[in-house]
């Protein structure tokens, strides 16, 4: 068990409108958020890109120069930050990432470790959106691995169901990956694994033996029993207006910061301090 618990603030999301959230989109904006995060007790910020022009703030960006701006706002604001980047991205073409990850060389970053049938169904049995797959081939994470191996940044394996987290196991046996993986068990997508208490000593079993691991919960209030037995069990944190926008007791939040606080206070119930930045660097064994 890690006696420092690292909570990382999901600052902003893939897709959320901000016409009808208060998600931060901006560099100005996303600077502001990471500082009240930190504030709050976060040392890691994992970050979305959007965007820039009128109207369209709710699409993603992957123009590196949108990224690096992003980030070095980020970086002003909060000196001490680690900053976790996304790569996610749907079909064959992933460039756009991978010039991103190389313009701005971050301390870490999201690697998708499996596809997966992305669904939801509506209350009406209708589709949410097309079925799509998130498709996250073997092939796909080797190119990410090469392309952070080059730019120093930790992968953060993201994990959308048990078979997956057994896919990083191979990942490591075949070479793909030397060292120990840290894990983030991505947990209430719909069509993958539940946000389940109950489930994490599943996956506990699953993974290597002393890697470290996180819990990312998307849903209402109903995910944070799963927050606060990933506190009991000595993992990490996570939480932000990428995963939900409401706290236990189901009010609504405008910022990242009461998720980030109400993180800390589960850490310190159960007797672990939060981790700073450099703290969470030592835990982590980031190059920094």
């Amino acid at each position: 068990m890690s006696e420092k618990a690292i909570i990382t603030c999901s600052i902003t999301g893939v897709l959320t409108d901000p016409e009808q959230h208060h998600v931060p989109v901006t560099p100005e904006q996303l600077a502001q958020e990471a500082r009240r995060a930190y504030d709050a007790g976060a040392s890691v910020v994992h970050v979305h890109f959007r965007k820039q022009e009128a109207g369209k703030g709710h699409l993603p960006s992957w123009e590196p120069e949108v990224a690096k701006a992003c980030v070095d706002a980020m970086r002003a604001a909060c000196p001490d930050l680690i900053i976790n980047q996304t790569t996610g991205v749907v079909g064959p073409n992933y460039q756009g990432p991978l010039d991103c990850l190389r313009a701005t060389r971050p301390e870490m970053a999201a690697c998708n470790a499996g596809s997966l049938n992305y669904l939801k169904v509506r209350s009406n049995g209708q589709w949410a959106w097309p079925p799509m797959l998130f498709d996250n081939q073997p092939a796909k994470v080797q190119d990410f691995l090469d392309v952070m191996a080059e730019t120093n940044t930790l992968p953060e394996f993201e994990c959308f169901d048990v078979g997956i987290v057994r896919c990083v196991g191979m990942y490591v046996e075949t070479g793909m990956y030397q060292g120990l993986p840290e894990y983030n068990f991505v947990m209430g997508v719909e069509s993958g694994m539940p946000a389940d208490p109950d489930l994490l000593p599943i996956l506990l079993k699953l993974k290597i033996k002393d890697a470290p691991w996180q819990t990312t919960l998307i849903g209402r209030s109903e995910i944070w029993p799963t927050h606060l037995r990933t506190a009991e069990l000595g993992g990490h944190l996570r939480s932000g207006l990428e995963d939900t926008f409401y706290l236990p007791d189901g009010s609504k939040v405008t910022s990242n910061a009461p998720l980030i606080e109400q993180l800390a206070r589960y850490a310190r119930d159960v007797g672990r301090d939060v981790a700073t930045p450099q703290e969470a660097r030592r835990i982590l064994h980031l190059a920094a």
